[in-house]
């Protein structure tokens, strides 16, 4: 039994739950990917998949196995990369989970150019604006969007964004202009319910402060929050490369722009020290460059004062 293979079939096997699934992939009999399994189970004297008539799940002794060989096959994939001067086209799979919001409006559009380009690479692409585990979800990078980030973690830096406080002229024509943040208390807020605080934070006589605010509504999505101040219901403060087109459009007007907000930085965050895989770093160096330290979203729409 070629033991690289069998390592490969069983991190098919795993990633996708199913035996079928992966034969009809590799295009062979559901039973050459069963017998594969069976002798590398005999082989290491353990069961590495639970079977039940629903699913397949992994045995604590498979979570752990599967692990490493993940790390193997991308230290393989690194030395033929290496020995070929990495000048062949990326290929193979890529899994990434991303933000909702950021990953439709501007992730999307960037990934569907990049297998343009590279046809032999597929993608799975995770939308959710909660935080994953990479290595139990089997995900080669995540992108994610924050004030601060873990200095324990393995990043990229892809882009920034700011933060931008935005109402309807038609809200802000009923309700007033706030001129400093502390007028915020007097008016409807929008807020995102992941956010780290339940506060905005401005930057006041020289230093930051988190400005309590209230309303009627709150959401987890901020393409939800947009639509709801687009429709009037209040003010919110959104990243600018949710809040920006509807600025340029007219449709949102930015208050309290003297007062700046925190910046958030965007990262690719990879599982570990794990080696990362040629066709994962193409695409990050791909996605820095086309997002870039000042991104489109922020030139598109100059601040204006208060």
């Amino acid at each position: 039994m070629d033991r690289l293979q069998a390592m490969e079939v069983f991190v098919r096997v795993a990633e996708a739950g199913s035996f079928t699934a992966v034969a009809d992939h590799l295009n062979v009999a559901r039973s050459a990917i069963t017998r594969q399994i069976a002798g590398l189970e005999a082989h290491l004297g353990t069961k590495l998949l639970a079977r039940s008539t629903r699913r397949l799940s992994l045995t604590s002794s498979g979570a752990a196995y599967l692990e490493k060989c993940r790390e193997i096959l991308a230290m393989v994939e690194a030395a033929e990369g290496d020995l070929a001067g990495e000048k062949r086209a990326p290929r193979g799979p890529i899994r990434i989970s991303v933000p909702m919001s950021f990953g439709i409006r501007h992730l999307v559009p960037l990934i569907s150019d990049f297998i343009t380009t590279y046809p032999e690479v597929t993608v799975d692409l995770e939308f959710t604006d909660q935080r994953v585990n990479l290595i139990e979800g089997g995900l080669d990078f995540t992108v994610r969007i924050s004030q601060q980030i873990d200095p324990t973690l393995v990043i990229r830096r892809l882009s920034t964004s700011e933060l931008t406080v935005v109402a309807a002229p038609a809200y802000l024509d009923r309700h007033g202009r706030p001129q400093h943040p502390d007028e915020l208390l007097g008016h409807h807020c929008l807020s995102y319910t992941l956010a780290p605080s339940s506060g905005w934070s401005f930057r006041i006589d020289g230093e930051y402060r988190t400005v309590p605010v209230k309303g009627r509504l709150q959401m987890n999505n901020g393409d939800a929050l947009l639509e709801a101040a687009i429709r009037g219901l209040g003010i919110t403060n959104q990243p600018t490369f949710i809040s920006a087109q509807a600025v340029q459009a007219g449709l949102l007007e930015e208050v309290l722009a003297d007062y700046s907000t925190t910046e958030l930085q965007i990262y690719a965050v990879f599982p570990g020290s794990r080696y990362v895989p040629h066709r994962v770093r193409v695409l990050v160096d791909y996605l820095a460059e086309r997002l870039g330290p000042t991104p489109y979203w922020t030139r598109a729409v100059p601040r204006v004062s208060a």
